[in-house]
């Protein structure tokens, strides 16, 4: 699924039970699109420094099975849905030593002003890097 990132468990992101905090996979999320974002050459210091900023409108997120301590999971990141002012990501993480899938989502973000958080427009780079990227895996 589109790109992805390595993310080790560490203690930190583990509950009482020894499982990751089913909170902490919306970080390891973050982590992902914000990577995604420096892929195409957006980086996120740049846009706040341009009056934008991108908000979490909307999560939807399933949980299969737990990670544990020490477990590398590979956490993706694809564009399901591109409007003027959002984007509708699908995500997920998996184990990477067995290939399992662990935790599937989606997240919609919203591109605001900083100083107003008012919707705005995608700006067109990023919305032309975006289209360009959804038009090559619509093949």
């Amino acid at each position: 699924m589109g790109f992805e990132i390595p993310v080790r468990v560490y203690i930190e992101d583990t509950d009482a039970g020894g499982i990751v905090f089913y909170g902490n996979y919306l970080r390891f999320f973050e982590r992902a699109r914000t990577d995604f974002l420096r892929s195409i050459d957006i980086e996120q210091s740049s846009t706040i420094e341009a009056n934008l900023i991108f908000v979490v409108r909307h999560v939807s997120v399933d949980y299969k099975l737990p990670a544990r301590l020490d477990d590398v999971l590979s956490v993706s990141c694809a564009v399901k849905t591109i409007r003027p002012t959002r984007v509708i990501f699908e995500q997920s993480a998996t184990r990477s030593s067995d290939g399992a899938n662990l935790v599937n989502g989606e997240v919609e973000v919203v591109a605001v002003s900083v100083d107003t958080l008012k919707p705005r427009a995608l700006p067109e780079k990023l919305l032309n890097a975006l289209q360009m990227i959804v038009e090559s895996t619509d093949v």
